[in-house]
């Protein structure tokens, strides 16, 4: 059981992992400093599908405006980092819970695929910049959602198909992981989880 002066200390700062360019670690660093270095991390995108009348369909997030970079952007349901010594396993069902209010005993209980992963670098105006490893996931959901009103402005189910279309013609409403990201998971789920 926690303590008084535990449940009133300020929230510790994420450890990222810290990866070369073949995902292997290299250590740790504070999740601001690491974007302020623009250091290479581990992260992942992991985007909820479903059928619903024939057309496979993505949970897609608009990114809370308050978010360090990418405010107001569109993005897979899902993207974050796992902590220090948190396996890609734990980390993405946990934060699933925390952005979209999925509980966490469903969200435990989903089964995660990879579907690849790539390296990619962007720079924001804030003087921050993201520099991932990603690792993107797919998983068929059809439950409730309680999305985090500080990292997530709102959801909608998206024709995956549609989707792809205003990316290509529109790439500046996504956030930059998105534009490999989508194609990457859209390629898998055409090929492996048609209705």
């Amino acid at each position: 059981m926690a303590s008084l002066t535990d449940m009133l200390a300020q929230p510790r700062e994420d450890q990222l992992i810290l990866v070369d360019l073949l995902d292997r670690p290299q250590g740790s660093m504070g999740k601001l400093a690491c974007h302020q270095q623009a250091r290479l991390h581990r992260a992942f995108s992991l985007f909820l599908y479903r059928e619903s009348g024939g057309t496979l369909r993505l949970l897609l997030q608009r990114r809370a405006q308050g978010k360090y970079h990418s405010g107001g952007l569109l993005a897979n349901s899902v993207c974050s980092h796992p902590r220090v010594g948190e396996a890609l396993a734990d980390a993405v069902p946990r934060r699933l819970t925390q952005e979209l209010g999925v509980p966490a005993s469903k969200a435990t209980s989903l089964e995660y695929v990879e579907v690849g992963s790539f390296v990619y670098r962007s720079s924001f105006g804030n003087g921050l910049t993201e520099f991932e490893y990603d690792h993107v996931f797919v998983t068929p959901y059809d439950g409730p959602l309680a999305p985090d009103p500080s990292e997530v402005a709102a959801t909608a189910w998206v024709d995956a198909e549609e989707a792809l279309a205003d990316l290509q013609a529109h790439p500046s409403r996504y956030a930059s992981w998105f534009l490999t990201a989508a194609p990457m998971a859209c390629a898998w789920l055409a090929a492996h989880a048609r209705p």
